[in-house]
């Protein structure tokens, strides 16, 4: 009886020890960007219409948010001053895109800064709702 009792624990621990994980090598990950939120697309009547002045139609809109930040980079400094002082972007990605917390983030943006570093704050506050690193 003793002798299988002491088999028994060796075998148990011949076991044990095969089930001991040894460290393998890491493999390098691909960082990509990852689209993380869900695309709202509205209809072209109720997209982004970038202006340079009342009545000025820069001929350029956006019917998604990705598109929106695709025609932040494209847009004159102009239109992005225009709309920033007036609040239109925060106004529809508010009430037409549905992300409040997006628009309050752009509100808190500066003003006081040249138009290309408005646009690329800007740039960088959607993209990193947008996307994940």
């Amino acid at each position: 009886m003793c002798w299988k009792s002491v088999s028994n624990m060796s075998r148990k621990t011949q076991v044990k020890k095969q089930l001991i994980v040894k460290p393998t090598t890491v493999q390098p990950t691909i960082i990509k960007h990852t689209i993380i939120k869900p695309l709202k697309i509205v209809p072209f009547e109720s997209g982004f219409h970038f202006y340079t002045a009342i009545g000025n139609y820069t001929g350029i809109t956006a019917t998604s948010l990705s598109e929106f930040a695709a025609k932040l980079k494209i847009v004159p400094t102009e239109s992005i001053t225009f709309h920033f002082q007036r609040k239109d972007f925060q106004k529809w990605i508010k009430y037409t895109i549905k992300d409040a917390a997006l628009a309050e983030r752009l509100n808190r943006t500066k003003g006081e800064q040249s138009a290309e570093g408005l646009r690329k704050e800007i740039l960088r506050t959607v993209e990193a709702v947008l996307y994940q690193i």
